[in-house]
């Protein structure tokens, strides 16, 4: 194990504050940051020595021998132990569990993301599959803390091993159930999950709160029964990694990864790079980055994925149509430089609001787009050759339904990844946004 390097920025919010100097000795749970403002504690993820303590991360030299105890956080009120331990949504931007959990619910819903997005990633469909108990005990906890009065798992129907494991484990369970979803981008999005468990459309501003619910991913919901339970302080993740990988481009799940590990270690651990590549991203294909072997994965990381090598646009004009659902301009923009073409024109799809300025679009109906004509049309007007799209699965649709009859020839940013782990690309829609129910749920 090569040295840790544990970011002091894994959350929502401001940086945390280190806790620990150059020299400390470190165990595996001992705090080594603290919030400095919204944030949520970070922990030593294994027994070892702090070799450097930088602006905006923490790097220790891990013991060769590493034991398997960790330091307990405090006994308290389940609230409080959530607080202690650093839990924050471990999906997503990272929202601490703690705050969030901190609503007075009055009855409604704790919602159970368990829709695993990002094509490609499995891991918390792999964590329902072999510990569906802990993570339902994890939704008790949470409903317990905000005053809920039911549950539902939002899961996607192809799942079909994960539905099986949760409705064994859901028997009895009157107040926790099971809404299918379909096998479309973005259902795992925060609102699409509130809209399509309890039919409440947000609108972009609002917090799942305000249709009387608390979203909380798969993973998020086991560390906060660990964190109860076991006294465990969060400092290890869950992900996968795929992609252009010696032996084959099958998944590779790797559970309780200490935080701070390599992107590089986790590669090599799954086999190594099968020679040539495009990039490496880390998180998922349509909402991730492009990363050096050498960073850190962080609370937040659900994914390593090793691409296949992009295709070469000699130059031609590209231009670039930004969602709320996919890559942002900045992305968008990386993505074309590396096949070469040259960005003439840019375009937001029509439902992308962005509601401070600076601040991440947000789609107004996430994976119900009402068509991109209009965009087509500015971009064939600058001349484009290409087009690199980043959209949704409904969204990519209406862009195919205009943009090949203008003589447009359209990349999704997805579209290296795709090929590589053989998913079907983001073009046309061919599944229903609608899927039967179970019985009563379960």
């Amino acid at each position: 194990m090569g040295n840790l390097q544990i970011l002091l920025r894994q959350h929502v919010g401001a940086p945390c504050r280190p806790v620990v100097k150059i020299g400390d000795r470190v165990e595996k749970g001992v705090l080594i940051a603290e919030p400095a403002g919204l944030g949520a504690n970070i922990f030593s993820s294994v027994y070892g020595v702090v070799e450097d303590v930088r602006d905006d991360r923490i790097i220790i030299r891990p013991d060769e021998v590493q034991k398997d105890e960790y330091v307990p956080i405090p006994e308290g009120d389940k609230l409080e132990m959530v607080k202690a331990a650093g839990v924050v949504g471990m999906g997503g931007a990272g929202f601490p569990t703690a705050v969030k959990l901190g609503t007075d619910l009055d009855g409604g819903y704790i919602l159970v993301n368990a829709a695993e997005c990002e094509p490609g990633l499995c891991h918390n469909i792999r964590q329902i599959e072999e510990d569906c108990e802990k993570v339902v005990r994890g939704t008790k906890h949470c409903m317990e803390i905000c005053n809920a009065a039911k549950a539902i798992f939002a899961i996607k129907k192809k799942n079909e091993k994960a539905v099986a494991r949760l409705r064994e484990a859901l028997k009895g369970e009157e107040a926790i159930t099971i809404h299918l979803l379909p096998d479309i981008y973005p259902m795992g999005e925060e609102r699409a999950v509130v809209r399509e468990c309890l039919g409440v459309e947000l609108d972009t501003t609002q917090l799942p709160s305000a249709a009387g619910a608390v979203v909380c991913n798969v993973e998020t919901l086991a560390r906060v029964a660990e964190a109860i339970e076991e006294r465990k302080p969060c400092f290890s993740k869950n992900l996968t990694v795929i992609g252009k990988i010696n032996g084959g481009n099958a998944p590779h799940v790797f559970m309780d990864v200490p935080v701070g590990t390599s992107v590089g270690e986790l590669i090599e651990r799954s086999g190594g790079i099968d020679g040539n590549y495009g990039e490496i991203i880390m998180g998922g294909a349509f909402t991730g980055k492009a990363a050096a072997e050498e960073e850190p994965i962080t609370k937040t990381t659900g994914g390593i994925i090793v691409t296949i090598d992009f295709p070469d646009l000699h130059g031609a004009k590209v231009g670039l149509l930004v969602c709320a659902c996919g890559g942002s301009e900045e992305r968008m923009r990386d993505i074309c430089g590396k096949m070469n073409g040259v960005p003439v024109s840019v375009a937001r799809c029509k439902q992308a609001v962005e509601n401070k300025p600076g601040a991440p679009l947000k789609c107004e109906r996430p994976g119900n787009c009402p068509g991109q004509a209009k965009n087509n049309i500015q971009f064939k007007k600058d001349g484009c050759e290409y087009i690199i799209i980043g959209n949704c699965s409904d969204c990519s649709n209406t862009v195919m339904g205009s943009a090949p009859k203008m003589g447009l020839k359209i990349f999704h940013q997805t579209d290296h990844a795709m090929r590589t782990i053989g998913h079907p690309l983001y073009r046309h829609l061919r599944v229903s946004k609608q899927v039967e129910q179970l019985p009563d749920g379960k």
